[in-house]
């Protein structure tokens, strides 16, 4: 069974490659772009199975599809939340969710082998499903968080927001006025409620929104170190990994 991934972090694609080597299931290509991707789908025979991720480096997946024809099957690696992934479902596609579980993983690859036999190929409306993932009516993003203080509880919007971080554990809201809040919840849950054109995940530890952005520089191994108004740390840095699909974001 021939299987390849279309992943714009690297990490990411060689962590779920060897995931699934456990699995029995050896994906030897691994793609990061839409032009990537479609130069090697126009040279090569296609795969049975494609592990994608929704949006790569240059734009969404979905427009590998338009540019060509594949008839393989699919599983989504998304970060989009159960609502977006409704229109999935309707088109009989397996998703996992970002952080990729491996029991979900071995699920998805057990209910492929299953319903699709070794001679047949999905057929999948990915034009109906980017148009429900791209109508903005669809999702209603994050706008406020409520934090206790002691007894008290306060509601902090989300334009105060100038970024969130993680440390120690736990995750923290840094507001305008220099404060920070421990919120109940996770960067990977917050990249879900936040608005992706307003607010990125540039690394591990931070989510900035775009709005909070005071200076961009050049910083050691083709990183950029982003200065914001109130929060001062030397790590506030665009990985590596997440430069190009930064500058993207940025424009």
């Amino acid at each position: 069974m021939k299987t390849i991934i279309i992943e714009d972090e690297k990490p990411a694609a060689r962590l779920l490659q060897r995931k699934l080597d456990k699995l029995e299931l050896k994906a030897t290509v691994l793609l990061h772009s839409v032009e990537e991707a479609v130069e090697w789908f126009n040279e090569n025979e296609h795969p049975d199975l494609i592990f994608l991720d929704i949006q790569l480096s240059d734009g969404l997946s979905f427009e590998i599809f338009e540019k060509v024809e594949i008839k393989s099957a699919v599983i989504f690696t998304t970060a989009f939340d159960e609502f977006a992934l409704r229109a999935f479902k309707l088109n009989s596609i397996d998703y996992l969710l970002k952080p990729i579980d491996e029991d979900d993983l071995e699920l998805a690859v057990a209910k492929f082998k299953e319903r699709v036999p070794k001679n047949e190929k999905l057929q999948l409306d990915f034009q109906a499903i980017k148009k429900m993932l791209s109508n903005p009516f669809e999702k209603d993003f994050k706008k406020r968080f409520t934090v206790k203080i002691g007894q008290h509880l306060k509601v902090i919007a989300i334009e105060e927001v100038e970024c969130f971080f993680s440390e120690n554990k736990g995750t923290y809201i840094h507001t305008y006025d220099n404060r920070n809040y421990l919120i109940e919840s996770t960067l990977e849950i917050l990249e879900q409620e936040l608005d992706p054109e307003k607010f990125f995940r540039i690394s591990r530890k931070f989510i900035i929104p775009i709005s909070a952005i005071k200076e961009i520089e050049i910083h050691t191994n083709s990183r950029l170190k982003i200065v914001l108004p109130t929060f001062v740390d030397d790590q506030v840095i665009v990985s590596r990994e997440k430069v190009l699909s930064f500058k993207n974001w940025i424009k």
